[in-house]
């Protein structure tokens, strides 16, 4: 006999960003998210269709709530000049994570 397993909802995929992302996102001008592609940022945690908290660094007091909406890995990101700033080198390939926003925003 097997036992059933309680259904657990999914976490929604937090993101931390830095205050210009933020306001990016916030203002509509930003909509996908870029990191280094890997355990924490892949096409199973980063899957369309699970919700997503953006915060303003890691405080609870600027938030959006949004949805992945597409995932695409690249290797041409890790070339430009922002992202080499930011993460230098050391990786290959970047998840890039498309997010629609909640029409209501901060929460």
């Amino acid at each position: 006999m097997i036992a059933s397993v309680p259904y657990l909802p999914e976490k929604p995929l937090f993101i931390p960003l830095k205050g210009v992302y933020f306001d990016l996102f916030k203002s509509g001008e930003k909509n996908t998210e870029y990191r280094p592609y890997g355990p924490r940022w892949n096409e199973r945690t980063c899957r369309v269709g699970r919700e997503v908290v953006l915060s303003r660094g890691y405080g609870k007091a600027h938030r959006l709530h949004g949805m992945v909406t597409g995932f695409e890995m690249r290797r041409d990101i890790v070339r430009t000049r922002a992202w080499q700033e930011i993460y230098g080198r050391k990786h290959e390939h970047v998840a890039c994570i498309r997010i629609a926003l909640s029409i209501d925003g901060d929460a």
